[in-house]
């Protein structure tokens, strides 16, 4: 979990351990494999799981297209960092949608 929450420090000095456990809880069994504990903010079929699972789904967004843009900040945001880590990328997208308190 300490992992997690150092890696969301990078952006967001002041991240909740709670929001960050739940979103290790949610991703649950998917963090084990290397492979799907990334986002590949190049893989337009991984984008568009995370907008229809994550953005939709579990956090309640309503327009695609707005959750596109969001999903796009936050690949911008992370440009830098090769292996995009799930936890920080959901927590960041939640963030950027005012939805961390919901979580």
């Amino acid at each position: 979990m300490s992992e997690y929450l150092t890696d969301v420090k990078r952006y967001d000095a002041g991240a909740d351990a709670d929001v960050v456990q739940k979103i290790v809880k949610h991703l649950g069994i998917a963090l084990q494999s290397k492979d799907a504990s990334l986002v590949s903010c190049s893989d337009k079929s991984e984008l568009d799981r995370v907008r229809e699972k994550w953005c939709m789904k579990k956090l309640g967004a309503t327009d695609a297209g707005a959750a596109d843009k969001v999903i796009g900040k936050v690949c911008s945001t992370m440009k830098d960092d090769r292996q995009k880590k799930r936890v920080t990328f959901y927590y960041l997208v939640a963030k950027e949608m005012g939805k961390l308190a919901s979580l």
